[in-house]
């Protein structure tokens, strides 16, 4: 049998990242595999020897989640309630729908311009979103603001938000479930910001925004319009930054996409 690789802390840490292990539960490692563990899990705790006169408040019993069905039916029902940006960032505070907001650590809405004509939808915040409560922090949020530089844009241009506005453990996939529940929000936000130019960055944003059903290599850089009930919005789906950190290879095609929304936006300001 071969020896197993050698495994440095730096590969380590990287899995454990990639897994979404990003705190610690002790300083000290515990080996939950030995005996000693095992003994020590089936062994009750004892009880404090003083008991504190003044222990910290309960916290209050988690309200039961709806079935997946009814928090859409709820979902639809509100979003069009909102009749602005604040009001439908103060209904997603209070919408207990989504299992999801239970795990996060804060809702995260939306960052740039309200009033820009240019709008990017991004899938789900990750672990830096989930910290500093804004969209696109990270490492995709920088490559985005690269992106966005080289073909003369910036945050104070553009609004961007992400289909699901609460952080995925561990930053799975949201599951179709999850993605059904919070698209009517995302809709009402595109039609609150009313945007000229719409941009879906990866394929569960364009496949659950613009309803394509191709991948992203198919779709990528192609037109469509994206209907809000009272007008009709340019939209086109392209790579998503994190995407394009693993398959650098692709970053010209984004530029060449970023390249025609930016043609798109003047043609319209010139008109």
């Amino acid at each position: 049998m071969p020896a197993p690789p050698d495994i440095s802390a730096r590969d380590l840490l990287a899995f454990y990242a990639e897994t979404g292990v990003d705190c610690a539960l002790s300083d000290e490692p515990v080996n939950r595999l030995s005996d000693k563990a095992a003994a020590d899990e089936q062994t009750p705790a004892k009880p404090p020897l003083f008991r504190n006169a003044n222990p910290a408040p309960s916290r209050p019993a988690a309200k039961p989640e709806p079935a997946p069905d009814l928090a859409i039916a709820s979902a639809r029902e509100l979003a069009p309630q909102a009749k602005s940006l604040d009001e439908l960032r103060a209904l997603l505070e209070k919408f207990d729908g989504c299992a999801l907001k239970s795990t996060a650590t804060r809702l995260v809405f939306a960052d740039g311009n309200p009033q820009a004509k240019f709008m990017i939808v991004g899938e789900a915040p990750g672990r830096d979103e989930d910290i500093e409560g804004l969209p696109f922090v990270g490492a995709s949020g920088k490559l985005l603001d690269l992106i966005l530089a080289a073909v003369g844009f910036d945050r104070s241009k553009v609004y961007i938000a992400n289909i699901i506005p609460w952080r995925p453990p561990g930053n799975r996939d949201p599951s179709p479930q999850e993605t059904q529940i919070c698209l009517p929000f995302i809709r009402r936000q595109i039609e609150l910001v009313d945007p000229d130019v719409l941009v879906c960055l990866g394929k569960p944003s364009s496949q659950a925004v613009l309803e394509l059903k191709d991948g992203i290599m198919k779709t990528r850089g192609k037109w469509h319009d994206y209907d809000t009930g009272t007008r009709k919005i340019r939209a086109m789906a392209t790579f998503h930054p994190a995407y394009l950190l693993r398959q650098p290879i692709y970053k010209r095609l984004a530029w060449q996409d970023f390249r025609a929304v930016r043609k798109a936006l003047s043609q319209t300001n010139a008109n």
